[in-house]
């Protein structure tokens, strides 16, 4: 029988980062997946000579220099920065909310016209203890920047009206007074050269990986006599792993439409566009030679489309992020609970977690617990 340190269950970013470690200390991982590739969310297939983001935009930010410094060990990342545009009606804005954004909107040039035209619609509003998330977002931002784009869009992602939704979702919303449309603050940004499914091959290199495999039908498989562990790492979703016996957390999930578009070279000019209006209904399209613009070889043409529309989750769905409101939060405490006294087996990744984390967060968790376990 084959013996080995850990079964990684999962084989997406956090799964990897924890095998690699592991591996380099002398441990031996054997990792299933239960889809047919590796990678999880982050994965890319290569589509007209274009790396194509399988389950939405994953753009690499983050402030923390070491993991910055560990990812592009593994790729070279190019300069790419997030400058997203909304499209509202027949209007054209730049997001975050910037000066571009107010300028287009009001008319206005300076600063202070823009301070000026917010405080004046938030004082007409009078709301001084928001009930919902529309309140809460109209005392933050005023009425046109609230209707025009966020409104619609959040309705969208949430699948309900915005007065039913509670006010902490928007804690708040980020007003930037100057003429830059970089969407994030974080210092370090960019996207792999060649997509993000060959870091996560390079991570893995060594490690065996079984895909196309449950976890639950995989320890009561013949497998079982063929291998054997002293740990389990399970990235799935925790309340599964303990059969919903406390009840089930809420996630939320995608839909994706790709489209190859051989004949076109340029479909909208930006790698993301949102649609803010609640009658359109994906949330927005992602043209994904942007991302590396410039990669396709002499002679390769078109481009690649993806249109992401936002989905109630419903087992048997993938679910794609967790709904962290008061309730799930407390029954996810629970299943916490739960895990502690469960032997021998980790709970990793935003699934495992109950947490929504970006890449970089998610490779500062398996560091993070690769140094608990040693």
């Amino acid at each position: 029988m084959e013996r080995y340190d850990y079964l990684i269950v999962g084989a997406g970013l956090f799964g990897a980062v924890f095998a690699y470690e592991m591996k380099k200390k002398g441990k031996k991982c054997y990792v299933i997946e239960k889809r047919d590739h590796i990678a999880g969310n982050i994965y890319t297939k290569e589509q007209l000579g274009i790396q194509v983001h399988q389950y939405g935009a994953h753009i690499f930010h983050t402030s923390d220099r070491e993991v910055w410094d560990y990812i592009r060990r593994f790729a070279e990342f190019n300069h790419y920065i997030n400058c997203p545009v909304a499209v509202y009606k027949d209007e054209l804005y730049n997001l975050p909310f910037n000066m571009n954004t107010f300028s287009k909107m009001w008319g206005i040039k300076t600063p202070a016209e823009a301070k000026e035209q917010i405080r004046k619609q938030i004082a007409e509003l009078n709301i001084t203890e928001p009930k919902n998330l529309e309140e809460q977002a109209l005392s933050l931002v005023g009425r046109d920047v609230y209707e025009k784009l966020i409104k619609g869009y959040t309705e969208k992602q949430w699948g309900r009206d915005c007065k039913d939704l509670p006010a902490f979702i928007i804690k708040r919303l980020p007003l930037r007074f100057v003429y830059d449309n970089n969407y994030f603050n974080d210092p370090y940004q960019g996207i792999p050269k060649g997509g993000y499914t060959r870091i996560i091959e390079k991570l893995l290199e060594g490690t065996p990986v079984k895909l196309n495999t449950d976890y639950e039908e995989f320890i009561n498989s013949p497998a079982k006599e063929v291998i054997s562990w002293d740990k389990v790492l399970y990235t799935g979703m925790i309340d599964t792993y303990f059969k919903q016996q406390l009840g089930p957390l809420e996630y939320r999930s995608l839909r994706f439409e790709t489209e190859e578009l051989p004949d076109v070279d340029n479909y909208q000019g930006n790698a993301v566009v949102n649609y803010t209006e609640r009658q359109i209904p994906y949330t927005r399209i992602i043209e994904h030679k942007h991302f590396e613009f410039g990669a396709q070889k002499e002679g390769e043409r078109g481009t690649v489309i993806t249109r992401e529309y936002p989905a109630e989750w419903k087992v048997g769905d993938e679910p794609y992020y967790p709904v962290n409101n008061d309730a799930n939060n407390a029954l996810y405490a629970k299943y916490a609970e739960l895990a502690k006294a469960e032997k021998n087996v980790l709970f990793g990744g935003r699934l495992g977690q109950y947490k929504y984390f970006d890449m970089d967060k998610t490779i500062r968790a398996a560091l993070d617990m690769v140094k608990e376990e040693l």
